[in-house]
């Protein structure tokens, strides 16, 4: 686990959520019960579509869920807050903004621009972006990119990091190096993280903790504890081991 220096602890009970469609409701989550320590990573996989993403998006406070209580912090979810930062798959920068701009408009809506400028070098160089500051969208990679909207997230110093698959459209060997610098990130800055993916393997490479949901509305079906020091190998037997286990509970069996 990371450093709990600044991180904080999420409390999330017996919440459940639909969607109003055409004046039906659409079952998103049921009864889910969920406890994150300060400094704990949590990966979240289940079936695509189940209501992972919907989590996060009420973790984050863009939505209210229909029922049950989120409490960060000890303290009820009721808005957005800059301490917890939702990362999407998509990086979504502003395409007429250099990336140290990008960086900069979250500090600018918030208002706090003129004092916290220098957050934005820190931020670019904890994530390898201080050579293209004055680039363009347009003129990044994919990973670059994605690092590029890391770097958006933690420039507000967030105690609670967010992600929604944002390595999913990654190519292999760019995912590959974006997973191990999240890790080294993580651990060097000590913030609580929340993953939502559908890569087993990298479920049990980066975090302590793996949840499996059910189908639609999503329930946990089970809890796996990767008890593994990192850095991690994929071929360690141990991982390999409960690879299976989490592809059996998500209903896949290996031949």
């Amino acid at each position: 686990m990371a450093p709990q220096s600044h991180s904080i602890g999420l409390d999330i009970s017996d919440v459940s959520h639909h969607f109003d469609l055409s004046g039906a409701a659409l079952p998103v989550l049921e009864g889910v019960d969920l406890k994150v320590e300060p400094g704990e990573f949590v990966a979240l996989l289940g079936p695509s579509g189940c209501g992972k993403s919907t989590l996060l998006r009420l973790i984050a406070g863009l939505e209210a869920p229909v029922s049950g209580e989120i409490l960060a912090d000890g303290k009820a979810v009721t808005a957005p807050d800059p301490s917890r930062i939702l990362v999407f798959q998509d990086p979504t920068l502003f395409p007429w903004l250099t990336v140290r701009k990008n960086v900069a408009a979250g500090l600018e809506a918030r208002g706090v621009l003129a004092r916290q400028r220098h957050r934005i070098g820190h931020a670019l160089s904890l994530v390898g972006l201080e050579p293209f500051a004055d680039a363009y969208p347009h003129q990044l990679s994919g990973g670059m990119a994605q690092r590029a909207s890391l770097a958006r997230a933690l420039v507000h110093d967030p105690a609670l990091l967010l992600l929604d698959e944002p390595l999913g459209k990654l190519d292999s060997l760019t995912r590959l190096t974006l997973q191990d610098e999240l890790v080294a990130l993580w651990r060097r800055e000590g913030f609580t993280a929340l993953l939502v993916t559908h890569d087993v393997e990298e479920a049990l490479l980066l975090a302590s903790r793996v949840i499996v949901f059910s189908d639609r509305p999503a329930r946990i079906k089970a809890e796996f504890t990767v008890g593994k020091a990192y850095p991690r190998h994929r071929d360690d037997s141990d991982l390999v081991h409960l690879r299976r286990e989490i592809l059996a509970a998500l209903g896949l069996t290996l031949s």
